[in-house]
């Protein structure tokens, strides 16, 4: 039996527990996907035309895919990944698929391979192993059904049973494409959420005439301090006229800071200027996270705090083919002392909430799960980004819920740009959360209904609830 249609999968090995476990799980596998956070193209959705190829569909833009295959001596060039300086790459489909497939040996035990082995069983109904001898025969199958209306972008969101999907876009962004969903007269719900990371970030390339062009789209004079937070407000309400309930922080630490307006103004002067040290850039960075929850206090977006990574790890990757290659690195995270400034502001806040997001888990139950456990407008976001995996989920699950219970966190999200993943990564979510239901009942921790209520709410509920969907 091929692997991803075992209907154990991820259940306990135990026979009374792995019983409950497909129990639990029948009554939410086919509950509608809600994904609240995310880097999916709106354009797929506003131009609904077919995907181009497998490999532009599955591979190209996996930074899961790019960095394993890199580790091993894959040239990004030889993946189809177009460099800053304009030369040749690969460009036939066939030929990345193939160098793929050779490959695939490399994502055994990876939660890259169970998502992509399900996105081959489920979505393309191909059970023969991928590898180099049955690389085009794959290749061919995939590519003729994307020529098929059924597997157009529209039509794969209802048939993955996405009730709604938000992107991320750039504060900057004139969100053209959702704008051409919403005329469309398409049912699917697509939302924007906010991300301002570029004009928050003096380290951000173009970070001056970003400011510039913020206070051209808005008429707000940016080379003031007033100006410049009335240009966000402009833009978080430009956001919400496309559906976006949150905005999104991805900051390098956690570090907030909560100055007098007149600390905060001269700051922001030495910043326009660009007359300020590392210390004065994390300083303005950190201010900055508490205004945005000052914002979302006022506008009632869901304000999402993703720190933590040092992002562009490799220079030359980044000179080379620019951000989001694969070279995003965890680093060790402080919560308690960093976000008390933002916490003394807003902490409090009962109609406020802010998810935080962590890449270290030794914080999980030392600092993030005591805070969302007291903190009104603190919830924890789900096992993210290299823990997206049925060990790290198991992890979180164990470390976060003696402290913070259930209630306290905001159900899975899959913040993936792999379109066709996002039901096996729900599918692996709602398995390993059954599993770790049915534990509890095991141990009598749990009353079976209340286990059924709780794999309900983990799947589906406490999503649309944290991100008011």
């Amino acid at each position: 039996m091929h692997a991803l249609t075992n209907p154990d999968l991820l259940f306990p090995p135990e026979a009374n527990s792995r019983a409950l476990a497909r129990d639990l799980y029948a009554r939410v596998k086919d509950l509608p996907i809600v994904s609240p956070h995310g880097h999916t193209d709106p354009r797929w959705y506003a131009l609904n035309e077919p995907f181009p190829d497998p490999a532009q569909l599955l591979i190209v833009p996996d930074h899961y895919i790019l960095r394993m295959l890199f580790s091993q001596g894959v040239r990004l060039e030889d993946l189809g990944i177009v460099g800053l300086d304009g030369s040749p790459v690969e460009m036939d489909g066939r030929a990345i698929w193939r160098r793929f497939a050779e490959n695939y040996f490399l994502f055994r035990g990876t939660p890259t391979r169970l998502w992509l082995d399900h996105v081959l069983a489920h979505l393309f109904g191909i059970e023969e192993p991928l590898n180099a001898a049955t690389a085009d025969r794959h290749y061919d199958t995939i590519a003729t059904l994307l020529q098929s209306d059924n597997f157009r972008p529209r039509a794969l969101f209802e048939r993955f049973n996405i009730e709604v999907i938000a992107t991320t876009e750039g504060a900057l962004d004139n969100l053209e494409w959702h704008g051409m969903i919403r005329d469309s007269g398409w049912r699917g719900r697509v939302v924007t959420a906010y991300r301002p990371d570029a004009v928050v970030d003096p380290d951000f390339e173009g970070f001056s005439a970003n400011l510039d062009r913020l206070g051209e789209i808005t008429g707000s004079d940016t080379g003031r301090w007033a100006g410049y937070l009335d240009a966000h407000r402009q833009r978080r309400a430009f956001f919400k006229c496309f559906g976006a309930t949150s905005s999104d922080h991805g900051h390098p630490t956690a570090e907030t800071a909560n100055l007098s307006d007149a600390a905060a103004e001269e700051l922001f002067n030495r910043i326009r200027q660009g007359s300020v040290d590392e210390r004065e850039k994390r300083l303005f960075r950190a201010q900055m996270l508490t205004e945005m929850a000052k914002m979302s206090r006022d506008d009632g977006l869901v304000m999402q705090i993703h720190p933590g990574s040092f992002r562009n790890h490799s220079p030359a990757i980044l000179r080379g083919f620019g951000r989001d290659k694969g070279f995003d690195i965890p680093t060790r995270t402080d919560y308690v002392t960093a976000l008390k400034p933002l916490l003394d502001c807003v902490g409090l806040e009962r109609d406020l909430t802010i998810i935080l997001f962590t890449l270290d888990e030794s914080s999980y139950a030392r600092e993030l799960a005591p805070l969302a456990g007291v903190y009104p407008a603190l919830k924890l976001g789900p096992a993210w980004w290299f823990h997206d995996s049925p060990e790290g989920m198991r992890r979180y699950r164990e470390k976060t819920t003696e402290t913070a219970g259930f209630y306290n966190t905001v159900g899975f999200n899959d913040d993936t740009r792999a379109f066709p993943s996002i039901p096996a990564r729900h599918d692996v979510a709602r398995r390993v959360d059954c599993a770790f239901l049915a534990r509890l009942v095991a141990e009598h921790r749990l009353r079976e209904d209340e286990a059924h209520e709780l794999a309900g709410e983990l799947a589906y509920t406490l999503a649309k609830k944290a991100y008011r969907l």
